[in-house]
């Protein structure tokens, strides 16, 4: 019955040349009859399936460590927006330095986003621990009613670009994007919409650095 299956679904393709690269992977024989051209398309069917798996577990363990980094970077958040006097290091009337200081740490040129127009100005910022990429960066934002979002910022190997990703932590909104070889989390208690307007325009801001 295998047979049977195997031969209605891939039957086509068992008339075709058997490839270099497969040959080498089953074997190379002189004998290209039907019998060796049905034991290459198994084979060639189930490395495609090895590699769909392993493929899925890739993608769960990028998902798992962007779950990771999201977590930690909210966790920040909630810890030092209830500061009043220590809620940064360098605070924004050293925006320069903050800007050299937090991008030489983090091996990458960093932007502290103007986020005016939304209604925050920029506080200030830190160096934070990160998992295992080095230091992380946060820059915290304020609006006149006291209303703060931070910017969690930290180095990621995987140098990919990624959409924005949505996620809600002990009633805290945040959006996770990647750019280049930095991975960014904008966390507040803003509306959805609000946070992502802000999102882009972080994006934008540091894409045109």
């Amino acid at each position: 019955l295998q047979r049977d299956a195997i031969e209605q679904a891939y039957g086509p393709l068992l008339e075709r040349p058997v490839p270099e690269r497969l040959r080498a992977t089953v074997g190379a024989r002189a004998d290209t009859g039907p019998a060796w051209r049905m034991a290459a398309m198994v084979a060639l069917v189930v490395l495609g399936a090895a590699g769909g798996w392993f493929a899925n577990d890739i993608l769960g363990a990028r998902q798992q460590a962007t779950a990771e980094l999201t977590r930690e970077a909210v966790q920040a958040h909630s810890l030092f927006i209830r500061e009043k006097r220590h809620a940064v290091e360098v605070g924004a009337d050293e925006q320069a330095h903050l800007i050299a200081w937090l991008s030489r740490r983090l091996e990458a040129e960093l932007v502290a986003p103007n986020l005016e127009e939304q209604g925050y100005r920029l506080v200030g910022g830190r160096i934070l621990p990160a998992r295992d990429a080095g230091p992380a960066a946060q820059f915290m934002y304020e609006t006149e009613g006291g209303n703060r979002v931070t910017l969690y910022i930290e180095q990621d190997q995987l140098s990919q670009k990624a959409a924005f990703e949505y996620s809600e932590h002990d009633g805290v909104s945040s959006f996770w994007w990647q750019d280049g070889p930095l991975a960014y989390v904008l966390i507040g208690e803003a509306p959805r919409d609000d946070l992502l307007a802000m999102a882009r325009e972080t994006q934008q801001q540091a894409a045109g650095k």
